[in-house]
């Protein structure tokens, strides 16, 4: 990944004018992330008129930016324009963290998120720009890692989750955990840190060791050959949102979409119960998970699935669990070089990995138990 071309968001941009998003406004203006709302409001104003013409001639006073939230990557506005007619148009703007490119193929969510949103998925994309894009406001709440583990809410998460796996996506359908988690190692195994308390904490990582386990997982997991999938591979809790008053949940923010493994998704979406503070005594049970499956499954015939297809997703899931740690422990060791977030990526590469380790045993025996079975 170091000496490979780094995709750029302003060649996006450009790039929008010539793809499938030809009908998507786009602009060539960026917004600096680090700018406070009052000094950033001018900047957006401007980005506004030079992607909607309509408001070319709108005063500034027509126009209202406030914070929706601030990733770990992504900083979320919500912006409130004024039309002449008194009626009020809103949206939001997404800022891409500083040096995300690094860990994120942009090109990649530009093109997945016009067919997700075509089929119900997610907000609707309205413009792109130098280093961020302008989507549809959607008016409900961000889940919590709790909110997942409600058993009503786990079953629409489970059925929207079989719905998203079914949507087409064009190009190849190769899956890319593998490729992503080895950039992500090559990237991660060969950093340099200035600062001596990242650094002593960097240089205990035994990075033969966790090349051998990438390798052993690989292996075992291509034994499973679980069904690839268009798959969201970031479903936390705050990439899922609920309208209240109408019950409906979406999904958003596909940075991380690519073809991929189910297993991944399903795996990956359980590691998410614990929360940033990573408490994986929150990781969902065996009935917590059946229950999942059995609507992501089959939701109109949920209590008629057979225990042989369940515990053989439950042997995959928990595989795949295990490539989730491995994914975003690398991925925070990119993120202490690259991102300016005052976050400790380091210790969190290594909650990850223990994790990894704790869980390692009991599920590569489940994997070839499941395996055993099938043989049968």
């Amino acid at each position: 990944m170091g000496a490979a071309k780094i995709w750029n968001a302003m060649e996006v941009a450009e790039g929008a004018r010539h793809s499938v998003s030809s009908k998507i406004p786009s602009s060539l203006l960026t917004v600096d992330h680090s700018l406070s709302i009052p000094l950033m409001k001018p900047k957006i104003v401007e980005l506004c008129k030079d992607l909607f013409n309509q408001w070319l001639d709108l005063d500034d006073s027509h126009f209202s930016v406030e914070t929706v939230s601030g990733g770990i990557t992504n900083l979320l506005l919500k912006v409130s324009v004024r039309e002449d007619e008194g009626k009020n148009v809103n949206m939001t703007i997404r800022l891409y963290g500083p040096n995300t490119e690094y860990v994120i193929n942009r090109e990649r969510e530009l093109q997945a998120i016009q067919y997700l949103s075509a089929a119900g998925f997610g907000a609707k994309l309205l413009g792109v720009f130098g280093n961020g894009m302008v989507q549809s406001f959607i008016d409900a709440r961000t889940l919590t890692p709790s909110d997942m583990r409600n058993p009503k809410l786990a079953a629409e998460i489970a059925k929207q989750l079989r719905k998203f796996h079914q949507v087409e996506i064009p190009g190849s359908k190769e899956p890319q955990l593998w490729n992503d988690v080895l950039k992500f190692f090559r990237k991660a195994s060969t950093l340099q840190f200035d600062d001596g308390e990242k650094k002593s904490k960097y240089e205990t990582i035994l990075f033969q060791e966790v090349h051998n386990e990438i390798t052993a997982l690989k292996e075992l997991t291509n034994r499973l050959n679980a069904p690839v999938v268009f798959a969201h591979n970031d479903l936390l809790s705050g990439n899922l949102m609920l309208n209240e008053d109408t019950g409906k949940l979406y999904f958003i923010d596909f940075e991380y979409g690519s073809y991929n493994y189910r297993g991944f998704d399903l795996g990956n979406h359980f590691n998410e119960y614990a929360g940033y503070d990573c408490d994986y005594s929150l990781y969902p049970s065996k009935d917590e998970q059946f229950h999942f499956f059995r609507h992501y499954l089959d939701p109109d015939q949920s209590n008629e699935l057979s225990e042989k297809d369940l515990e053989a997703l439950y042997a995959e899931t928990s595989s795949y669990m295990l490539a989730s740690h491995l994914y975003w422990a690398l991925w925070a060791l990119i993120q202490a070089k690259m991102s300016p977030i005052d976050f400790d990526y380091i210790s969190y590469f290594f909650l990850r990995y223990n994790e990894y380790k704790k869980q390692k045993e009991n599920c590569f025996s489940l994997a070839k138990s499941s395996l055993k079975a099938r043989a049968w």
